[in-house]
């Protein structure tokens, strides 16, 4: 695991205390990935360490946003507050759950980007997944699509680093997962229907078995109510 990972010196950008952060390297072997892109590594999930926490004041963010400006809602509410927590080093599981937790709350009451909060729930859900939290990951995957349906109307492409080809894939993929087949399948039509989409043939492909998957599955689950 240390290989892995190394251990970089932040400030914090709400009470500028000294952060000890834990950082993944890049060079990590892919292991397999699934549907809706979650992919799996060889001796770490990169996941558990997305978000920063600050052990003084409590603020968390995303790599990418904890340098940056700090919403003064956010700044407001966090000053003069105390705590005592460390997600440095190693994280467990269940405090990887906790930064996103504490990431998704201050992401909300700062109201960042749509596209941004849709990432943080939707790779809280993969940690569910990985826990075998089927409730609570499909929760998480429901929000993540509530969120990038929000993205598709007021931001531009790319979003969250997807083509517009993408997104609407993984958008049927969330609902498929989370068990609303028709929107699915009206997600991975959108795809199939794209002229863009002959220049991503893996995402096609996997759009046309996604939806093939998905109309056998809402087929037997008519049969079965009969």
């Amino acid at each position: 695991m240390a290989e892995l990972t190394y251990e970089v010196e932040k400030s914090c950008p709400v009470c500028e205390g000294t952060v000890m952060v834990t950082k993944v390297r890049s060079r990590l072997t892919m292991v397999k990935q699934d549907t809706d892109f979650c992919t799996y590594y060889q001796g770490i999930n990169p996941y558990y360490y997305y978000v920063w926490v600050c052990p003084h004041c409590g603020f968390a963010a995303p790599e990418a946003e904890f340098g940056g400006f700090v919403h003064d809602k956010v700044r407001k509410f966090l000053t003069g507050k105390k705590v005592n927590i460390n997600f440095s080093g190693v994280r467990t599981r269940e405090q990887a759950f906790n930064t996103y937790r504490l990431g998704i709350f201050y992401g909300e009451m700062a109201g960042i980007q749509a596209s941004k909060l849709a990432t943080l729930y939707l790779r809280l859900g993969w940690l569910y997944r990985e826990g075998e939290q089927l409730e609570d990951e499909q929760a998480a995957l429901a929000k993540a699509a509530e969120q990038f349906e929000k993205a598709m109307i007021y931001e531009r492409f790319p979003i969250g680093g997807m083509s517009e080809v993408q997104l609407m894939y993984l958008l049927g993929e969330l609902f498929r997962r989370t068990d609303k087949l028709d929107e699915a399948l009206l997600f991975y039509n959108r795809v199939v229907s794209n002229p863009q989409a002959k220049m991503e043939k893996k995402i096609l492909e996997m759009a046309r078995d996604a939806w093939q998957d998905t109309r056998d599955l809402k087929k037997h689950q008519a049969a079965a109510a009969e």
